[in-house]
């Protein structure tokens, strides 16, 4: 079992930035991929970032130059790093852990990938 737990998230107007952490613990892997999905009300989740364990990352479309995934000090730590936020950036922020492995990134853009999830911070972008 891989426990997740995310830390950051809240209210912001737009163009304002936030930050939100999250740390696996537990039987986890050498090799893995950690990343943020998001989920709107009425919506699917969606893949906001994710990194492996290797250092390659994939952005959705809609955060490219405005969201920067990183590690933490931790290894087994991500932060993501959301600037010039938006109003449809609102949504529930869920970490999400895997430890299959892709050599296209694009196999990780789909939730069903993820094995292990937090659970959820929000994020609310409004004025």
């Amino acid at each position: 079992q891989v426990q997740l737990v995310e830390s950051g998230g809240g209210l912001v107007q737009p163009g304002g930035s936030l930050r939100v952490s999250c740390v696996a613990s537990g039987n986890t892997f050498s090799n893995f991929a950690m990343g943020w999905f998001r989920q709107a009300p009425g919506k699917e989740r969606e893949l906001v970032a994710t990194m492996t364990s290797g250092g390659r990352t994939m952005y959705a479309d809609s955060v490219k130059g405005r969201f920067t995934i990183s590690r933490g000090d931790a290894m087994r730590t991500r932060n993501l790093q959301m600037n010039s936020l938006k109003p449809e950036d609102t949504g529930v922020y869920y970490c999400a852990y895997t430890s299959r492995y892709y050599r296209d990134m694009y196999r990780y853009t789909g939730a069903s990938t993820f094995d292990y999830w937090g659970q959820g911070t929000q994020v609310t972008v409004s004025s």
